[in-house]
């Protein structure tokens, strides 16, 4: 559908500081009509919310034009990265595609460029580095640090534009993701829009009397301003560009506090009434954009009498064509299936170790698990430049565990990063790198520890795709598992937690070959990966490790061992505890099990299972987590509710009990599966 011609008044997208100097008039002209047609379509919304034709929390950016129109006709748009918030309209328009794009955003309809998917301010430009916000809006502001990062990293001079509220400014992502872009250096503008309300909670219950947010970034080495953008435009514009140009050349880190109005409420459903008496009249009075306009009708008023004449037509015309396309349709088997990016193409991995190990004559390498994590580590950073590793304690340490012993020594800084305790930021970042081109991966220190980084991890890379169409190739790596005294904080299962929310895969690798198969084959996937990596696993035993060319078999479960009296279904740890079990039935009972290692989680991927049971009749689940609301509940759901009626006894579900991971040797035994208690539960079930 071809949509309305833009009049020669929005001809350009663009305002470079000597336009400002040389060219005064056409550059307050373009502002103006940038200003007006962001103002006059936000009044538009409003209206049509009002008739019920737009659905949803409409946020009006009417009184913040004077900032964010500026800035985004100086940013280069080819090159660098923004995160628009609530009230950034105007950014929208300027970053990319057509006015009625962005309307068919706000009607949710059949061209709606996230297919309605995404609500109507929340959208972006992902493949234009214009990164969707989520409503956590302290969560974004390290995910435009992490694609600024890969920018500079792929050569390009770029600069980040990360947008916050003063209420969102005093989240803690914001703090995490300050302190982190001032240690990596990198070039990112945070712009606090200070508009002097979070909905309806004022400064004054905010922050301390006289507080001045722009202050706080020299307690992270970093500089800092206030902006009165509430004053002439083209002023502000001279402003923006002079910190533009410092930032760009310097690759440091600034502050600004950009005051600015909020003439309509929060949103469209804000009655305003917890302004003061004559509050909201101030606000009106102190608006820029009457006073520009007036100002051009006394200087250019020809010019300016074109430009909106053009301007009222134009969103007229677009809004009418917006109101004519279709509603989106309901299409369940592609919205279900663009939950995740589509199967990436097959790196062409080296097919040897020679790339990974010190003697390349030896084509097997005899290793524990987190040796052959550290070797998967190696054999990605030699033949893939778009990798980085990221993680606390990972670099000169070698992690908690010792699966990244060696890398920074043999890969430098660069590609092998500490992170500080900041693992929102630090995983927003990594979410920021992956949408721009890169692959990293990044390690927890405990698995338990990735509860700080659950937005990132589960509102914003897991949603990314569906919501936006973008790619998040990303691998979180999670030592997870009791059974060694670490207690409450340090042994957690939390694979039935994450896997409750679409968007995420997940592997859980019980051999070093294994664990070997399955970093590659999450790391080479475009969606983010949970690779749960039990820590009893990480030094039990040493196993032959090989070149696999069927490694992505990894997603799908392993054969473990045949039998004939029931299906017996686990993964990870406990895949060794329920062979042992095996053997001692077929011994002791002359029983056997047909023992499987779902290896992955998520995508589920259950046909040999469930062939299985069409045989056995009877069923065992065992995980190590808390029986209720543990894994094993899905796994029997799924399975049951096709074999129901031919089950010839009760599933047997067996997990942990339902308590925090107690601390001494005696109650953890009491508290998750053993062998022998694993015996007698299946002895007592089989009568």
């Amino acid at each position: 559908m071809a949509f309305p011609p833009y009049p020669a008044c929005l001809s350009a997208r663009d305002l470079s500081a000597t336009e400002l100097e040389q060219s005064p008039a056409a550059a307050e002209l373009r502002l103006y009509a940038w200003m007006q047609l962001s103002r006059t379509m936000d009044n538009r919304i409003l209206d049509l919310f009002r008739q019920g034709l737009i659905k949803g929390t409409v946020c009006g950016g009417q009184g913040n034009e004077g900032l964010v129109v500026p800035l985004a006709l100086l940013a280069d748009k080819a090159i660098d990265v923004v995160s628009f918030s609530h009230r950034g309209l105007g950014g929208h328009l300027l970053w990319s595609g057509h006015l009625c794009d962005h309307l068919n955003q706000y009607f949710a309809n059949a061209l709606s460029p996230t297919h309605a998917r995404e609500g109507n301010i929340h959208h972006g430009d992902p493949a234009h580095r214009s990164l969707p916000m989520i409503s956590h809006l302290g969560a974004m502001l390290s995910t435009v640090a992490g694609s600024t990062d890969s920018q500079r990293r792929l050569g390009c001079p770029a600069v980040g534009f990360a947008f916050l509220g003063d209420g969102s400014s005093s989240t803690g992502d914001v703090h995490e993701t300050l302190n982190l872009v001032s240690l990596l250096s990198l070039p990112v503008i945070f712009i606090i829009e200070n508009n002097r309300y979070a909905y309806s909670t004022p400064v004054a219950e905010q922050f301390a009397a006289g507080t001045e947010l722009w202050r706080r970034a020299a307690g992270y080495g970093l500089e800092g301003f206030a902006l009165d953008a509430t004053a002439d435009p083209a002023a502000t514009a001279r402003t923006l560009a002079a910190a533009i140009t410092r930032v760009r050349a310097s690759r440091r880190p600034l502050v600004i506090e950009a005051h600015t109005l909020r003439l309509r409420g929060h949103a469209a459903y804000d009655t305003g009434d917890y302004l003061r008496p004559g509050e909201s009249d101030a606000f009106f009075t102190a608006d820029p954009l009457p006073k520009f306009r007036a100002r051009l009708a006394t200087t250019q008023p020809a010019a300016l009498a074109a430009a909106e004449a053009e301007l009222d037509a134009f969103l007229e015309a677009c809004v009418q064509q917006s109101l004519a396309t279709p509603r989106p349709t309901a299409d369940l088997a592609t919205l279900q299936a663009e939950v995740f990016a589509p199967p990436a193409p097959p790196i062409p991995w080296l097919p040897s170790l020679d790339s990974a190990v010190q003697n390349p004559k030896s084509k097997i390498q005899i290793l524990n698990s987190a040796q052959a994590l550290n070797l998967a580590h190696r054999k990605i950073l030699t033949e893939r430049k778009e990798s980085i590793v990221l993680g606390q304690d990972i670099a000169t340490y070698g992690g908690a565990f010792k699966v990244t012993e060696g890398l920074l020594a043999d890969f430098g800084r660069p590609r092998v990063c500490n992170v500080p305790l900041a693992e929102s930021a630090c995983t927003g970042w990594a979410i920021g790198l992956a949408l721009n081109g890169h692959r990293p991966i990044e390690e927890f220190q405990f698995a338990d520890f990735s509860t700080e980084a659950f937005t990132q991890i589960t509102l914003n890379a897991a949603t990314m795709h569906f919501r936006s169409g973008a790619k998040v190739p990303l691998v979180l790596r999670l030592p997870c598992g009791g059974g060694l005294t670490f207690g409450s904080f340090h042994s957690q299962e939390l694979e039935s937690v994450y896997l409750a929310m679409p968007g995420l895969k997940a592997l859980y690798p019980s051999t070093p070959q294994d664990a070997f198969n399955a970093l590659l084959a999450a790391y080479e996937d475009d969606n983010p990966v949970l690779l749960f990596e039990h820590k009893g696993l990480y030094r039990r035993g040493k196993q032959p490790v090989a070149w696999d060319p069927n490694f992505r078999d990894v997603w799908t479960p392993r054969h473990v061992r045949a039998g004939d009296h029931a299906t017996f279904v686990t993964y990870g740890e406990m895949t060794l505890l329920a062979a042992e079990a095996c053997e001692y039935f077929a011994g002791e009972y002359e029983k056997t099990f047909d023992l499987f290692d779902l290896r992955a989680l998520a995508p589920l991927r259950l046909d040999a299972i469930r062939a299985s049971l069409e045989r056995t009749h009877r069923l065992i689940v065992l995980h190590e987590g808390r029986r209720t609301h543990g894994f094993g509940a899905e796994l029997v759901a799924r399975l049951v509710e096709d074999h129901f009626f031919t089950l010839e006894a009760p599933p047997l579900r067996i997990g942990a009990l339902d308590l925090p991971v107690p601390f001494a040797p005696e109650l953890e035994n009491a508290f998750r599966p053993t062998r022998d208690k694993l015996i007698e539960q299946i002895a007592t079930w089989l009568g």
